[in-house]
C-alpha cells in the first residue's frame, strides 16, 4: 500500500491511511454543496507560484489511464469532482484566477483564467486539489490566485530581492560567482568579468508579484461582490530549472527562506503559511547531485526555528504517476490532482495549528 505523506515541523511525518491511500492520495475533501460563500467576510487568498509544475498540464478528456475522465469515471477517484449526473462540479465558494506574464511588471501577458473552480475542456493543474481542500475547510470565500510561468529558476529568474552575490566551487573544480539580486548575468567564473543579458536576477519574481497584486487591487473583478481580503498562504511547486546549475541547487534551501520572507513582506502577510512540493521524480532516499540538494533544501525548511509551525513540505514522489518535471509528468492528470490535494491538505493542517 502506498501511503501519502507530507511533512510538518512539529511532527516528523504525517501518514494517511484512508481508503484512497492505496491510490496514493491524501484524504479526499467533501463534494461542494453548490452554495456561494458569504462575501461580507474577507476573502482568504492563497497565492500559487513556481514554474511549469504549477500550470495546467494534466489531460482531462479521453478514455485512457492518465486522463481525469478515466480517473474519475473508470477508477472511481476524486468523487468530489463530479455530481450525481456525472457532470464536473463547480465550487461557488472558490474562485480560480491565473495571471501569467514573462519577466517584470511590464512583461507581456495578463489574466488567463478567472472563474469559479471547475473543470473545463483542455487541462487541469494543482489548483483543483488545492481549491477543493481549502473550500471544504473554510466557511469564508477562497481565492486561488496563481501567478507563474514556466522555465524559471529560484536562483535566477525568481530570486527574491536583497540577495547578494556568492561564490560556489563546483564539482568541475572551478569556482563561479553567482548573481545577486539585480545582476544581469546568472554566473561567471571567478576572476573573469560577467557578461550581460536583457534580464536580471529576480525579474520574474518582480513581475509575478506585481501581477498578483494587480488582481488583488481589483478584487471585485475577480471575486464578485468581495471588498476585503487576507493573504493567508503561499503554495510553491518549483525546482526543475534549478537542477541545471549546481550553485542554484546548493543554494535552494537558503533561497526558499528568503522567498518566504519576501512574499510575506510584499503581500503584507507576516503570518501567512507556506507549503512547497518536491519534484515528483525525486526519491529522497536515492537522489544524488543537484536533485538531492534541492529536495534536502526543501526539507531544511522544517528545521528552521524561525519558521516552525508556518511551513510544510509535500513529498510528491509517492503521489506522482511517472514522468518527470521537465516533461510535465507526461500530462498525467492524477499527478496534478494528487499533488494539489496534498498541498491543500498540508495548508489546512498548518492553518488548524
Amino acid at each position: 500500500m502506498t501511503i501519502c505523506k507530507f511533512f510538518l515541523p512539529a511532527l516528523a511525518a504525517v501518514f494517511f491511511a484512508s481508503p484512497f491511500a492505496g491510490a496514493g492520495l491524501p484524504d479526499p475533501p467533501a463534494a461542494p454543496d453548490g452554495k456561494p460563500a458569504d462575501v461580507s467576510k474577507p476573502v482568504k487568498v492563497f497565492i500559487v507560484m513556481g514554474q511549469s509544475n504549477t500550470l495546467e498540464m494534466g489531460a482531462v478528456a479521453g478514455d485512457k489511464d492518465g486522463t481525469l475522465e478515466h480517473a474519475v469515471k473508470k477508477e472511481g477517484l476524486y468523487p468530489f469532482m463530479v455530481d450525481d449526473a456525472g457532470n464536473w462540479t463547480t465550487r461557488q465558494d472558490v474562485r480560480n484566477v491565473h495571471t501569467m506574464g514573462s519577466g517584470g511588471p511590464g512583461g507581456r501577458g495578463g489574466v488567463r483564467r478567472n472563474d469559479w473552480l471547475t473543470v473545463s475542456a483542455g487541462k487541469i493543474g494543482i489548483e483543483q486539489g488545492i481549491g477543493h481542500q481549502l473550500g471544504t475547510y473554510f466557511d469564508e470565500p477562497v481565492l486561488i490566485l496563481k501567478s507563474s510561468i514556466g522555465n524559471r529558476s529560484l536562483g535566477w529568474d525568481l530570486l527574491p530581492p536583497g540577495n547578494e552575490r556568492y561564490e560556489y566551487k563546483e564539482t568541475d573544480g572551478k569556482t563561479y560567482v553567482y548573481a545577486g539580486s539585480g545582476d544581469t548575468f546568472d554566473r561567471w567564473e571567478k576572476g573573469t568579468e560577467p557578461g550581460s543579458v536583457n534580464w536580471h536576477a529576480g525579474l520574474q519574481y518582480e513581475g509575478d508579484v506585481a501581477r498578483a497584486k494587480a488582481v488583488l487591487a481589483n478584487l471585485g473583478d475577480y471575486y464578485p461582490g468581495a471588498t476585503k481580503y487576507e493573504v493567508a498562504g503561499f503554495l510553491w511547486w518549483q525546482g526543475d530549472k534549478d537542477r541545471y546549475k549546481e550553485g542554484h541547487a546548493a543554494r535552494y534551501g537558503r533561497n526558499l527562506v528568503s522567498l518566504i520572507a519576501s512574499l510575506r513582506k510584499d503581500f503584507d502577510a507576516p503570518d501567512a503559511k507556506f507549503v512547497c512540493a518536491t519534484l515528483g521524480q525525486t526519491d529522497r532516499e536515492s537522489a544524488t547531485g543537484n536533485e538531492k540538494m534541492i529536495i534536502e533544501g526543501m526539507f531544511s525548511l522544517l528545521e528552521n526555528a524561525d519558521l516552525k509551525g508556518d511551513v510544510g513540505v509535500v513529498y510528491s514522489n509517492p503521489l506522482s504517476m511517472g514522468g518527470a518535471s521537465n516533461g510535465h509528468y507526461s500530462g498525467n492528470a492524477k499527478t496534478y490532482m494528487n499533488v494539489g490535494l496534498g498541498l491543500g491538505e498540508a495548508m489546512v493542517e498548518l492553518l488548524k495549528k
